[in-house]
């Protein structure tokens, strides 16, 4: 059985067809619309330090696996935090950049990496040998590394053996179990947050706001607009730098359809803010979210209990709200491990990043902990 890798330049020399054939369980941040929107409106690229170098696998000219992956310039837009690496390379007169990294730009979303067809024989041999092409890049280009970020825990074991280094780290996701209405949520919750988030709620609905959603296929040219506008309000409040603009959420409306989800908050029919979500195998994803005017407890509506009313409505199992963010814990979100691999070409630095990362590991462990003393949810009765 004989494989011929590749590395593709440009997502969108591979067809919807092609990719269709991979296995990616209905992830919408690895949908072609996603991964082909980012490149065609040049939201990555050089100029951001996200330079496409696709990793793949042929069988004569079938396309048998993909890795998504780039080359990177510096660590911004990856949510798994190497900052203190590339110093550490700094100080020691090496370069950290370029990288390589394998991942989905802007997305602290977990999901497959290493894709394979769906119908292969050699799902097992396909997804090493992407591992190893990786690493081969990372000899032969001289890349300092390779990152390979948000994998599914069924992925790990292809690594297991090599010379990547593990990481891990918590997100708070929301799980629905077969709730009919928010009530039924809130039942479920000690008396004491149930009561802080019937008050938060009842904020909200004093000062007049009223919500409304749309799909990919209703939103129109306005509210794109008004998408981009609200999502760069956020990143400008905390001096940080946009790079999505409005012709990506706009591509990516057109592709996802009913997997591109807004919420819109208005009042008096004058939208003040939005929260944009995406959807996909039996998971809501909430990931942008934007004001106009700073209205107490409207962001917690907004971002998390809209969010959990639509998956009660809808049957979706589990709500993602994005990376960090610890207050969410009282509202029902849980800590749910992340991972990533790590291979780093410098044998000391790689020694050395071990070590950090096994203090890490004992940090994160105790961390957990702390969150789950404080879960919001009544304990069962013995």
């Amino acid at each position: 059985m004989s494989f011929s890798a590749r590395i593709v330049s440009d997502f969108n020399s591979i067809s919807p067809d092609q990719w269709g054939q991979l296995g990616h369980a209905g992830n919408p941040f690895l949908s072609h619309a996603f991964l082909a929107s980012l490149e065609s409106s040049g939201c990555i690229g050089p100029a951001v330090g996200w330079v496409p170098h696709h990793l793949a696998l042929f069988e004569q000219e079938r396309l048998v696996a993909f890795a998504p992956s780039y080359i990177k310039t510096n660590s911004h837009g990856e949510f798994v935090f190497d900052w203190a690496w590339a110093d550490a390379f700094q100080r020691h007169g090496l370069p950290y950049y370029p990288k390589l990294l394998t991942a989905v730009p802007y997305s602290p979303v977990t999901g497959p990496r290493l894709l394979t067809a769906k119908d292969h024989p050699a799902q097992a041999i396909l997804a090493e040998q992407l591992l190893e092409f990786a690493l081969q890049q990372c000899d032969r280009a001289g890349f300092s590394s390779w990152h390979c970020n948000f994998l599914l825990e069924e992925e790990q074991s292809v690594f297991a053996g090599d010379e990547t280094l593990a990481r891990s780290d918590w997100q708070f996701h929301w799980h629905n179990r077969g709730y009919r209405t928010f009530d039924d949520f809130l039942l479920q919750l000690r008396s004491r947050k149930r009561k802080n988030i019937r008050r938060e709620r009842r904020q909200v609905q004093q000062a007049g706001i009223r919500f409304d959603w749309k799909s990919g296929s209703q939103v129109d040219s306005e509210d794109l607009q008004f998408i981009h506008r609200c999502y760069i309000s956020t990143f400008h409040a905390y001096g940080n730098h946009p790079v999505l603009n409005e012709s990506f959420f706009g591509k990516l409306a057109d592709g996802l359809q009913e997997g591109f989800q807004v919420c819109i908050a208005s009042r008096e029919g004058e939208p003040l803010a939005m929260s944009l979500f995406l959807s996909g195998g039996g998971r809501l994803y909430g990931r942008y979210w934007g004001c106009l005017e700073d209205i107490p407890a409207l962001h917690f509506e907004s971002a998390y209990y809209q969010g959990i009313e639509y998956a009660i409505r809808n049957g979706i199992e589990v709500f993602e709200s994005g990376a960090q963010g610890e207050h969410k814990v009282a509202r029902g979100f849980m800590p749910e491990k992340t991972r990533s691999f790590h291979y780093i070409r410098n044998e000391s630095f790689r020694t050395a990043i071990a070590t950090f990362l096994e203090r890490e590991q004992h940090w994160l462990d105790d961390y957990r902990d702390e969150l789950l003393r404080h879960s919001p949810y009544r304990q069962p009765e013995s």
